[in-house]
């Protein structure tokens, strides 16, 4: 019944109904048997990536398919093109995808990658759910990366300020203080602190305020906490 797909495969890939098929052909087929499916793919991954239907069959294949090439091909694509899959529509996904699915070396590239962009990125509807799941899948040593890129270079904070007032990237740094260690949330807080008053003057600022009141109210593990209880 699969082989009768033969030519036709990206076809059905970018079909509304089709494409339901051919992620199940890759999910319930022996990999050997569907090779004719996983090679019409190569050097089109990133094109099918950035597709509503395309990018099902791209994490199929990225969990279900083995074969050190298919692999290797696939990856290969997704990773030389992070920047642009961040920011699209669908491509979003497929970067999420690796990062919460894939090895640890693969995440990082994605991570490099993105670090030098991270408050561009964060500013954006799509790419922002990506640095939200850098965040919440990178190791120690890349979340402190991003960390200190939110934070800037001076205490003037200009980057961190920007964040907390835009639509998308409050949630950016609501997700910095849900995921970072003790140490860089006190640093962070205490940025923040001086900026709680303009903040609830901004409509997307009011959230971090809202997560820092929380914070406070479930007793504060950070010893600058105490000084904002008269904000």
């Amino acid at each position: 019944m699969v082989q009768e797909l033969d030519g036709s495969v990206m076809r059905c890939v970018r079909d509304q109904n089709g494409n339901h098929v051919i992620q199940k052909c890759i999910e319930c087929v022996p990999e050997e048997n569907i090779q004719f499916i996983v090679t019409p793919f190569f050097d089109q991954v990133v094109t099918l990536s950035a597709h509503p239907y395309g990018c099902r069959v791209i994490q199929r294949i990225l969990e279900h398919c083995k074969d050190p090439k298919t692999q290797s091909k696939v990856m290969g694509e997704i990773l030389g093109s992070v920047s642009m899959l961040a920011q699209v529509q669908y491509g979003n996904y497929v970067v999420q995808h690796v990062l919460e699915h894939g090895k640890p070396h693969e995440r990082s590239i994605i991570i490099k990658e993105l670090a030098g962009k991270i408050v561009q990125m964060s500013q954006q509807k799509f790419a922002s759910n990506v640095v939200e799941k850098c965040l919440t899948f990178g190791g120690p040593s890349e979340r402190q990366l991003l960390v200190n890129e939110m934070l800037g270079s001076t205490d003037e904070n200009e980057p961190l300020q920007a964040m907390m007032k835009d639509q998308f990237a409050n949630y950016v740094v609501q997700k910095v203080l849900e995921t970072c260690d003790d140490q860089q949330r006190e640093l962070i807080l205490s940025r923040i602190k001086v900026h709680l008053n303009a903040l609830k003057k901004y409509t997307y600022g009011k959230h971090i305020v809202a997560r820092i009141e929380k914070l406070v109210a479930a007793g504060g593990t950070v010893s600058s906490l105490s000084s904002m209880n008269g904000y």
